[in-house]
C-alpha cells in the first residue's frame, strides 16, 4: 500500500503542497495519447510536453525547430488521455523571447487549443516581462533555469552550468525573481547539486531537477531516454530503467521472420 495521499487529480496546489510535506515530485515527457495514457495511469505527478519532441519525436539535433503548431498537436495528444496527471507545455523558441505580446499570445493558445494545465519558459530576468503578462492572464507558469536547450547557441556547449559564482548568483537570484513573479515552480537542468540544494531550500515553490541532484522537490526524464528507445544519449544524471530499442527491435525481427516464412498469420488468426 503506498505511504502517499492518494491524489485524485495534481494540480499546482496540490504540488506546493507535496513539497510542504516532503514528497517529491515525479514528471516524465510525453508527447502521444498512447504513452500519455501509461504515464498517467501509472501515477505519474506531471507530464511535460516537452519541446524535446524536436529530438526524439521529429529528429533535429536541437530543440529550435519545433514550432508552436507542433507543440499544440502533441499538448492536446496528451491531454485526451489524462485523468490526474497535470500537463504542462513547453513554450517553444521565439514564441515568448523579446515580445511579452506574443508570448501572451501563445500561451492563450496552447490553453485554449489544447486543454492543457499550464506552460512552461526557459529563462529569468530576460523573460520577466512575458511571465508577467502570461500569469495576468490566469495562465500557470513553470519556469526553467541552469541549462536551457533553447539557448544552446548562446552556451556553445550542454555541459554542466553554474559552476562559477557569477552564474550561480544570478541562477539564485533569476530563482527568486521567478517565485515573486508567480510562477509555480520550475525545472533546474544540469546545475551542481549542492546549487539545486540552495536554491530548492530557499524557494516557497516546488523545484524540479534534471542532472541537478537529489536535493530537489522532485525530478524529471525525458521518457525516451528514461525507457532506452534512444540510445544515443547517455549523460551522467540518465536512469534508464527498460531497454525498449533492443525489446522492440527484436520483436520486430520475430515479425519479419514469421511473415517471410509464412508462420504468420496461422489458421487462428485469419478468417
Amino acid at each position: 500500500m503506498s505511504v502517499y495521499k492518494e491524489i485524485k487529480q495534481v494540480t499546482t496546489h496540490i504540488l506546493q503542497e507535496m513539497k510542504q510535506r516532503g514528497e517529491k515530485i515525479a514528471m516524465l515527457t510525453g508527447y502521444d495519447y498512447s504513452t500519455a495514457k501509461i504515464l498517467d495511469s501509472a501515477g505519474i505527478d506531471i507530464i511535460l510536453v516537452g519541446d524535446s519532441a524536436s529530438n526524439v519525436m521529429a529528429g533535429y539535433d536541437t530543440t529550435l525547430p519545433i514550432t508552436l503548431q507542433d507543440m499544440m498537436y502533441h499538448a492536446a495528444s496528451v491531454v485526451r488521455a489524462v485523468s490526474r496527471a497535470l500537463v504542462v507545455v513547453d513554450l517553444p523558441f521565439g514564441t515568448y523571447q523579446g515580445n511579452s505580446r506574443k508570448a501572451l499570445a501563445s500561451a492563450i493558445q496552447i490553453m485554449k487549443k489544447t486543454g492543457a494545465h499550464a506552460i512552461k519558459m526557459e529563462g529569468g530576468s530576460e523573460i520577466k516581462d512575458s511571465i508577467s503578462r502570461i500569469l495576468s492572464a490566469g495562465i500557470p507558469v513553470m519556469g526553467h533555469l541552469g541549462l536551457t536547450p533553447q539557448s544552446i547557441f548562446k552556451f556553445g556547449t550542454y555541459s554542466v552550468r553554474a559552476k562559477d559564482e557569477p552564474e550561480a548568483k544570478k541562477l539564485l537570484e533569476d530563482a527568486h525573481l521567478l517565485e515573486d513573479s508567480g510562477c509555480f515552480g520550475m525545472v533546474l537542468e544540469k546545475i551542481p547539486a549542492q546549487l539545486a540544494g540552495k536554491v530548492s531550500k530557499e524557494l516557497k515553490i516546488p523545484t524540479i531537477g534534471i542532472g541537478a541532484g537529489n536535493q530537489t522537490d522532485g525530478q524529471v526524464l525525458v521518457f525516451h531516454d528514461m525507457v532506452g528507445i534512444n540510445k544515443e544519449f547517455s549523460p551522467r544524471f540518465l536512469r534508464r530503467y527498460l531497454d525498449l530499442f533492443s525489446e522492440i527491435q527484436g520483436a520486430v525481427k520475430n515479425y519479419i521472420q514469421d511473415v517471410k516464412t509464412l508462420n504468420f498469420p496461422n489458421e487462428k488468426e485469419q478468417y
